[in-house]
């Protein structure tokens, strides 16, 4: 995922889902972890949604379908997009969250 430099900066990850998407809940587990700026679009409710993905997807509904900025990518794997924002697009993710369960819970405040 890499955009030409005359793209603006995105404000927040356009992802177009439909519920019950086992791939779609991963991945946005994965960006609420990361603390990224995102915007759904649900394709089962919004028909501009779905034309979008059918658009990028050879007229398949294939999600999750994302969106930043220019570029457009589908069920791209999480953490490794979660590390290619924070390389290309710092200012759409929030702080790391430590990983797993055990660094979760050393991260928290008063824990030890």
């Amino acid at each position: 995922m890499s955009t030409t430099p005359s793209s603006p900066d995105p404000d927040a990850v356009e992802v177009y889902w439909r519920p019950g998407c086992g791939y779609c809940s991963r991945l946005l587990r994965h960006l609420d972890r990361a603390g990224v700026a995102v915007r759904l679009h649900n394709i089962w409710e919004d028909d501009g949604a779905r034309r979008f993905v059918r658009e990028h997807n050879g007229g398949d509904e294939t999600v999750p379908t994302v969106a930043v900025g220019d570029v457009v990518v589908t069920n791209p794997p999480p953490r490794l997009f979660v590390e290619q924002l924070r390389s290309e697009h710092p200012g759409l993710v929030g702080e790391a969250e430590p990983e797993g369960l055990f660094g979760r819970l050393r991260g928290r405040p008063g824990q030890a």
